[in-house]
C-alpha cells in the first residue's frame, strides 16, 4: 500500500516540523506549506490526499484558502486553530472543511481524526483529483486533458488507447508516489484488472503498453509494491 500524502499548511515553523515528524512516523508522506501560494503550488504539483490547514497564516486566512481550494477540487481538508468557538468552527464547515480541531490537541486525537476523514473520503477520488481541463508537463512530455492528447519532448503526438490514457492520468495525479496494482485498478474502476485471480497481470500488461509508447524510465517498477512515475508533474497556466 502506498503512503497517503498529506499537505500541512502551517506558518509556525516549529509546530510544522513537530507535526510533520509525528505524522511521518505514523506512515504518512507529508508536504509542507506556510501560506496560500505554497499551498496552491503543492496542490498543483502532486497528489494530495488530505490537507491540514491552520486558520491563522500571517497575512493569509486559512478559511479563505479552504474556500478557494474547495471551489476547484474535493480534497479533504481539516482546519486546525486555537480559535474554538462555535461560530469559528462553523466558518470552517461553511466553506467546505471536513473537520475542525482546536489547539492545543492530543496528537493521537489528530491522527484518529485524519484517519477517519481519509476513510470517509476513500482512496479513488484522490487518485484522480486533477481537473480535466489541465495542461500537464512531466519530464519534457505534455498531456492536454481537454483533448486527451499526449505530446513527446520532440513535439510529436503519441497515440494512446482510452485505457492507456486513463492509466497515464492516474500516474500524473501521483508523481513520485509508488502505487500498488490494486490502487491502480481501483482508480481505473477496472474490475477485471482488480481481480486477484489474475495476479495483477492485466495491470502489468497495461503498464507495459504505456511504457512502450513513452520514454524508457518514465514509469519504474517498484519491487514489492507496483509502479511509480519517476518525474514531477506541473500544471501549465490556462
Amino acid at each position: 500500500m502506498s503512503l497517503h500524502r498529506l499537505l500541512l499548511v502551517e506558518d509556525d515553523a516549529d509546530m510544522a516540523a513537530m507535526l510533520a515528524a509525528y505524522l511521518q512516523r505514523q506512515g504518512f508522506h507529508v508536504a509542507r506549506a506556510a501560506d496560500r501560494a505554497g499551498a496552491l503550488a503543492a496542490l498543483a504539483g502532486a497528489r494530495v490526499d488530505l490537507i491540514l490547514m491552520d486558520v491563522s497564516l500571517g497575512d493569509d486566512n486559512g478559511v479563505a484558502i479552504c474556500a478557494e481550494i474547495r471551489a476547484a477540487q474535493d480534497v479533504p481538508i481539516i482546519m486546525v486553530s486555537a480559535l474554538s468557538a462555535d461560530h469559528q468552527r462553523m466558518a470552517g464547515y461553511e466553506v467546505g472543511a471536513d473537520d475542525y480541531i482546536a489547539k492545543p490537541f492530543n496528537p493521537d486525537l489528530l491522527l484518529a481524526r485524519i484517519r477517519a476523514v481519509l476513510r470517509r473520503a476513500g482512496r479513488a477520488p484522490s487518485l484522480s483529483h486533477r481537473r480535466r481541463d489541465s495542461l500537464l508537463t512531466f519530464g519534457g512530455w505534455r498531456y492536454d486533458a481537454r483533448r486527451d492528447e499526449v505530446t513527446a519532448p520532440g513535439g510529436w503526438q503519441v497515440s494512446l488507447s482510452s485505457r492507456e490514457t486513463a492509466l497515464l492520468r492516474v500516474f500524473l495525479a501521483n508523481p513520485l508516489i509508488p502505487l500498488t496494482r490494486e490502487e491502480i485498478a481501483a482508480a481505473l474502476d477496472d474490475d477485471e484488472a482488480a481481480d486477484k485471480a489474475s495476479g495483477g497481470r492485466a495491470i502489468d500488461m497495461l503498464v507495459g503498453r504505456l511504457r512502450h509508447k513513452t520514454e524508457a524510465g518514465l514509469i519504474r517498477t517498484e519491487r514489492g509494491t507496483g509502479y511509480v512515475l519517476t518525474t514531477e508533474v506541473t500544471r501549465e497556466p490556462q
